[in-house]
């Protein structure tokens, strides 16, 4: 029986599912068996009825410093491909499943490559002012394989896209704020309970109407304007039609905290 301690290390309270990858002594470098931990924790909140809201940390000084560079060299030298966490078409790959609920990425520090891409899918990104940013495969000679190349683009100006992805600039947590990578910054302690704060105050939304803002922003970025506007409205009718939607009115009216069930 293994001793090993789990890559990724998986919670549940109050609604919110805290996430922690695992691997400290290595910087939390994605490698196999961290890809299938994450893909497992996701599954479960994607599952779970009782998870509102997962929040994405690390352990140690990084969130994640990207693909384990030893495995990838061992795997090259064996003549196999490398592990399934980098076929970003697999639909079940770690940077392509969708828990379908919202994820607060809490930056604790080093995010580079792979694990800035695995940030960058997250709906919520928050940091510690110590952490760092960037995409430095193309100075390692590879591509990055988890969608950076079009994600990043798409969620900053492209100017400042190109200086991380062409140059492979590092940047530290005051220029992510500066350039819209994170929302939010805090000091190292105050990491952790901010972003639980913040997922406590999403898990106590209506989850339905959560989970159809969630889809909405994430089609809405493919759609011309008027199709994002008719499917908005689409999904305001549906949602006004749930007990969520009474129970929210009637205890504004009563003067009491509303108790949302999913219905």
């Amino acid at each position: 029986m293994s001793t090993e301690p789990a890559a990724v290390l998986f919670d549940v309270a109050e609604g919110v599912a805290t996430i922690t990858l695992n691997r400290p002594e290595a910087l939390n470098a994605i490698n196999g068996e961290l890809a299938a931990g994450l893909i497992a924790a996701y599954r479960e909140v994607r599952r779970r009825d009782d998870i509102r809201v997962a929040l994405l940390t690390g352990n140690g000084r990084a969130f994640c410093a990207g693909a384990d560079l030893k495995a990838r060299v061992r795997s090259d030298a064996a003549g196999s491909p490398i592990a399934p966490l980098f076929r970003t078409e697999d639909p079940e790959g770690v940077y392509d499943f969708d828990p379908r609920k919202p994820v607060i990425a809490a930056i604790n520090g080093h995010c580079l490559g792979g694990g800035f891409e695995i940030a960058l899918t997250c709906d919520i990104l928050v940091a510690s002012e110590a952490a760092t940013f960037g995409l430095p495969e193309i100075t390692l000679g590879f591509f990055p394989g988890g969608g950076g190349p079009v994600r990043l683009p798409r969620s900053i100006p492209r100017a400042l896209a190109n200086d991380m992805l062409l140059a492979g600039e590092r940047i530290d947590a005051r220029a992510a704020l500066e350039r819209g990578i994170v929302s939010r910054l805090f000091a190292p302690d105050a990491l952790l309970p901010a972003a639980r704060a913040m997922a406590a105050r999403i898990a106590g939304n209506a989850p339905l109407a959560v989970r159809a803002m969630r889809e909405l922003i994430r089609r809405q970025e493919n759609l011309p304007h008027d199709d994002a506007m008719r499917l908005a409205g689409s999904m305001r009718w549906i949602i006004g039609l749930t007990e969520d939607a009474k129970e929210g009115p009637r205890a504004f009216a009563e003067k009491r905290q509303p108790v949302f069930k999913g219905e």
